[in-house]
């Protein structure tokens, strides 16, 4: 006691000279200081070796949220290198357990529904995203039958339909956008991919009745709804803040949108339309319950945003990498002429397998461009890692980084470089996925049909399990038939005449470029 009340005195005059503001400032560093040092100590004293190591970080609660924030893939790659493929860092307070490579992808993304839930991680972003009583505001088994009716609208026979659709909305969309009047110019590409990639989606989709209601506003209010899933949105989901106000002005216009059109449907009996929304009004659960018009609003627009985020983000990327390698859009081009005639006919659906070389910019934009850099998991139980004493407890969130393995030269050859001839079989850069294919993945049906569980490649742009994408196909078509069009269309580079391509943006939950993202344009003879 002696030793404190040595100390005490002291202390307690100078607390004494200090003003009140002065003396909070004190108390609070003073707490900070012991936070910090606890921290340190129970990382150093206290490691559980049933439990994969812990990324060293400062301060309590904030742990590593803000490094893992600023860049996540190189997050990744660090840690990997001081920990291995397992470890556990505090993202907001949670511990959240990365399990990387192609060995972590199978153990989270196919993990058991009495082991891990998506629902849990992100009901609160999506739910005020998409609305009530879908995808994850309501019980596994019931998302699985609202997967199966979507179902319908991606089949081979759709896609048919499609490629005209959305090669037409293409080619419109150029003609009349004030930022490609003229012959040559420059333009922020995202923000036209955006546009092109809603119109599209919801034309092929959703019908022309639909598409007709969309303009460039109500485009404007899918990418409000989009910024609706920024990471501080896990806690903060709730908060007035402005991205919020803005998510939820948007959720209820587009809600209404859908909402007024399945009102008049229902009024008229319109039955001769053949699009998604009459599909939903004509389905029924299991229990034989039909399809409430507050869920069909809500799925129509789950989607449109599930493909939105990721088909915008990706087209972008696709435009900056051939401003990047003007080489490889002419090679696009010449592709186009040898396969399809001098001509150029109007694309159709069976013309896209005869274009390998497009196919490709898709994938390889994928590999290194992946949309989500981050899929969770929460922990149902107790789950045993294989192969090693970890045990990952059910406080902690997993979390499946799928994008690592799609850049590790175990699997690809010189993988920092944008290279689509890769894919290609016999290309020196060819991955591992495409020399070894010997063998068909496995299938399984999660309740809306087979579908390939996927995990064990290195190579998940669509995730894999019970959640994967279930777009993927439509995605592909999307994507390659807008790139085929625009390749058509104009020659691109940077302004700066360079190979450089511009960093990603990490705000948002999913991977895009950071804007201004300007290309030179300049239209071909066509």
């Amino acid at each position: 006691m002696g030793v404190l009340e040595e100390i005490q005195g002291p202390v307690s005059q100078y607390m004494s000279q200090l003003s009140t503001p002065s003396q909070v400032g004190v108390i609070a560093a003073a707490v900070v200081f012991f936070a910090v040092l606890l921290n340190i100590l129970q990382q150093i004293l206290f490691k559980n070796p049933n439990e994969p190591p812990v990324v060293f970080h400062w301060f309590p609660l904030i742990g590593s949220t803000i490094t893992y924030g600023m860049d996540p893939p190189r997050f990744f790659r660090e840690n990997r290198a001081k920990y291995g493929d397992i470890f556990t860092f505090v993202l907001l307070g949670k511990k959240t357990t990365v399990y990387l490579g192609t060995t972590g992808n199978d153990f989270i993304l196919n993990g058991k529904v009495k082991d891990v839930c998506a629902e849990e991680i992100y009901t609160v972003l999506t739910t005020p995203v998409f609305g009530k009583d879908v995808v994850y505001d309501c019980p596994n088994s019931k998302l699985m039958e609202q997967k199966k009716f979507m179902k319908i609208a991606l089949t081979t026979t759709a896609f048919q339909s499609y490629v005209p659709i959305i090669a037409d909305e293409v080619s419109s969309y150029f003609k009349r956008c004030p930022d490609f009047k003229g012959k040559s110019g420059v333009v922020n590409v995202p923000k036209n991919m955006a546009e092109i990639t809603i119109f599209t989606a919801s034309h092929s989709l959703q019908g022309s009745e639909i598409r007709n209601k969309f303009d460039e506003s109500l485009a404007a209010l899918y990418h409000d709804l989009d910024m609706g899933f920024t990471p501080v949105n896990f806690m903060l989901h709730w908060a007035p803040l402005p991205w919020n106000k803005r998510r939820d002005h948007a959720q209820r216009t587009i809600a209404k949108v859908y909402m007024d059109t399945i009102k008049e449907r229902r009024a008229v009996g319109k039955s001769d339309s053949q699009d998604m929304m009459w599909h939903l009004m004509n389905s029924a659960y299991k229990n034989g319950v039909p399809v409430p018009d507050h869920e069909i609003a809500h799925m129509l627009i789950a989607l449109l945003m599930a493909g939105q985020h990721s088909s915008s983000s990706t087209s972008s990327w696709m435009m900056l990498r051939l401003a990047s390698r003007p080489d490889i859009m002419e090679a696009l081009y010449r592709e186009q002429v040898e396969a399809l005639g001098a001509d150029l006919p109007p694309l159709k659906y069976e013309d896209l397998a005869k274009l390998p070389l497009n196919q490709a910019i898709v994938k390889e934009t994928l590999r290194l461009h992946a949309p989500i850099h981050s899929i969770m998991r929460a922990v149902k139980s107790p789950m045993p890692v294989p192969g090693t004493k970890f045990v990952v407890p059910t406080s902690h969130t997993l979390l499946s980084a799928a994008g690592v393995t799609a850049t590790d030269p175990a699997f690809f050859p010189e993988p920092d470089k944008w290279e689509p001839t890769r894919w290609i079989k016999d290309s020196p850069l060819a991955p591992t996925v495409v020399r070894n294919e010997v063998e068909e993945e496995e299938k399984i049906d999660y309740g809306y049909g087979l579908v390939s569980k996927g995990a064990n490649s290195p190579y998940l742009p669509f995730g894999a399990g019970r959640h994967r994408c279930i777009g993927e196909q439509f995605a592909n078509v999307q994507l390659q038939t807008i790139n085929a069009m625009i390749v058509r269309m104009f020659k691109f580079r940077n302004v700066d005449g360079s190979d450089k391509v511009i960093g990603t943006d990490y705000a948002s939950l999913f991977s895009r470029p950071i804007e201004p993202a300007k290309i030179y344009w300049e239209k071909r003879d066509w």
